[in-house]
């Protein structure tokens, strides 16, 4: 089971990538109707096929490359809701053959997969609806944070010796994530309304930013019959960047002080690669997030953006995990 999880990990990351090209290819409704891609499993592709298409969504032409983004997406999220399927039966027959193993764990996991369903299609149904967007991207991240969670819970490592002192920062570990999970969802608050070109300079935003900042209705939820290319006005768009941006900060200084301390105090060279590892991925997360601005969301740079985000998020599990239970 714990290679069928660690497949499932790098499957998680893969959707996730796929989830973020998607969206940032404007091909969130690509297909618009739900689990199918107008009415089939497959994009139409024949003339007769996109000329009916076209009939039954009049109000959403065919649109092939944005459709097979979709798909693709889809295609690669059902393999992984299977494959944690998988992983749920295996780890209940081994606990009723009296096998040792985690068995709630699996089952959250079963149950987060299913809601990222119910997710996805409302992500189509309510035509991107920014709420159920951002849930979509936090449910993909928890996806992924709790399969590596069970792939440590199967992974019989110890540190020797233990380090009673550094374990007094593991609740620090936990803040670190909190505080990396809340700028995640800022960051795809700021994605879900189109905001990410509100600001184009650095290192503040243009203008009087800080007399326009409208921060109750930047998170806001207007009524609308559709979502797509947003609804908010610029100067609420601009608010949701900047906050994206004064999170960064945030989660920056923190960040560095936590690996700062754990390189100092921690007396295992394990805690201490995980320290440099950690401030490795932050930097280039940093890197990333300043080239998004600057070269205004090059597609490459702003789907990194989103796969170094989890890499960081996972750092931090480990981190935290390694304190908590393997000291």
């Amino acid at each position: 089971m714990k290679k069928l999880v660690l497949a499932s990990i790098f499957l998680a990351l893969l959707v996730i990538v796929l989830g973020a090209y998607t969206r940032l290819t404007d091909a969130g409704l690509g297909c618009p109707d739900w689990p199918g891609c107008y009415g089939t499993l497959l994009v139409p592709q024949s003339e007769q096929h996109v000329e009916l298409a076209n009939q039954a969504f009049p109000e959403r032409p065919v649109e092939a490359e944005k459709a097979w983004n979709e798909m693709i997406h889809r295609y690669f999220a059902a393999g992984l809701g299977f494959f944690i399927l998988v992983i749920f039966f295996t780890s209940l027959v081994k606990k009723m053959r009296g096998s040792h193993g985690p068995v709630k764990l699996p089952f959250l996991l079963l149950v987060l997969v299913c809601f990222q369903g119910a997710l996805g299609m409302w992500t189509v149904t309510l035509n991107l609806l920014p709420v159920v967007v951002m849930g979509h991207l936090l449910g993909g991240f928890t996806v992924l944070s709790c399969l590596f969670l069970l792939y440590l819970r199967l992974t019989p490592y110890r540190i020797p010796g233990g380090d009673s002192q550094i374990r007094h920062y593991a609740k620090f570990g936990a803040l670190g994530i909190a505080i990396v999970v809340w700028q995640i969802a800022l960051g795809g608050w700021t994605s879900a309304n189109y905001a990410s070109l509100a600001c184009t300079e650095l290192p503040i935003c243009e203008g009087d930013w800080f007399s326009n900042l409208d921060i109750a209705g930047a998170f806001s939820v207007p009524v609308a019959e559709n979502y797509e290319f947003g609804v908010h006005d610029y100067q609420e768009r601009a608010t949701m960047h900047i906050m994206h941006r004064i999170g960064a900060i945030v989660t920056f200084i923190y960040l560095c002080w936590f690996a700062i301390t754990l390189y100092k105090r921690s007396s295992s060279g394990l805690m201490k690669r995980l320290a440099t590892t950690m401030t490795l991925v932050l930097g280039a997360q940093v890197l990333l997030g300043v080239s998004n601005v600057v070269y205004s969301l090059p597609l490459t740079v702003a789907v990194l953006h989103n796969a170094v985000a989890a890499c960081l998020l996972l750092v931090m599990v480990l981190i935290t995990y390694t304190m908590y239970r393997k000291y």
